[in-house]
């Protein structure tokens, strides 16, 4: 009897969340700001097809290395049967806001909706309809190679209710409009913390560390401390340019998956960038956790 009905307590608590179309009040879509979102968000960075120059080619096929297993990052062009040109608007808020899949799965959060569930519904409705103006691109990409027990979906409904927390963003009245949307952008859309912050066992990131430095989601090198622990001598203007040329304040250049995060940055209108520069300014030092000494 306890096992069966344990059973039934992971069954109900591990359900996964959709939003409904009724949930969706009639919208007229915004490409412009759809695209903003769409570079905001770094979406061509991850979904791009690897090793070529068209960053609008969305076939995925990335492989983000963890100590989970292997993720490969899907197609996400408009291609109707391997892409989501055939996604209704419902079934894409519910992924990004909720982590679940048309098929009624959960998507692992190698694909960040933790960040994106911050994000105005409006901007989510505007992305798709962008995304959908996009080249479609044939090729379904391979199954995720995960070892057990990361392989089995479901228990995805339990690293929810921990890590997925379902909150719109929130303005700080007493910050400026510029920095609010900073902070927006950031949070949300930018899901800037997800790289550059250490994680736990479980893989959800480490509340008081955000920012403070994490490994490189590919697998290859780590991601820096953006807070004023590491960038105390760098300006608004000294981040806000490294977001449009990739070139730092000592005259050196960004490497790693930070070279496609500025192709992206670079494409923003020139108030987003500045919002963003002033909000990572403003980041409390924090010197994050200290490589593991060597014996």
């Amino acid at each position: 009897v306890a096992v069966v009905l344990g059973l039934a307590a992971f069954w109900a608590l591990t359900v996964p969340a959709i939003v409904p179309a009724s949930a969706l009040a009639p919208h007229t879509p915004d490409l412009v700001n759809g695209k903003e979102m769409f570079y905001a968000g770094g979406c061509s960075a991850c979904h791009a097809v690897p090793k070529q120059d068209d960053t609008t080619k969305l076939g995925g096929g990335l492989a983000l290395n963890t100590s989970f297993g292997t993720f490969y990052v899907p197609n996400i062009s408009s291609d109707p049967k391997d892409g989501i040109g055939g996604w209704t608007e419902a079934q894409f808020v519910t992924a990004m806001t909720k982590g679940t899949s048309p098929a009624g799965e959960h998507l692992y959060p190698a694909f960040p909706y933790t960040s994106y569930q911050h994000m105005r519904l409006d901007d989510v409705r505007d992305l798709f309809s962008y995304l959908k103006t996009l080249p479609p691109v044939q090729g379904r990409v391979r199954d995720h190679d995960l070892r057990f027990p990361y392989n089995i979906r479901r228990t995805l409904g339990l690293w929810k209710l921990l890590y997925l927390d379902g909150k719109a963003f929130a303005p700080d009245p007493s910050k400026s409009p510029q920095w609010n949307r900073g902070a927006y952008l950031v949070e949300g859309p930018g899901h800037c913390a997800e790289c550059h912050s250490p994680r736990d066992a479980l893989g959800g990131v480490i509340p008081n560390l955000r920012f403070t430095g994490g490994p490189s989601p590919d697998g290859n090198g780590g991601v820096p401390n953006i807070t004023q622990f590491k960038l105390k001598a760098w300006t608004e203007q000294d981040i806000f340019n490294t977001l449009i040329d990739g070139m730092t304040p000592d005259a050196d250049m960004v490497g790693g998956n930070m070279v496609d995060v500025v192709r992206n940055t670079a494409k923003l209108n020139e108030a987003d960038g500045k919002a963003i520069a002033a909000y990572i300014k403003s980041l409390p030092a924090v010197e994050g956790l200290k490589p593991a000494s060597k014996k």
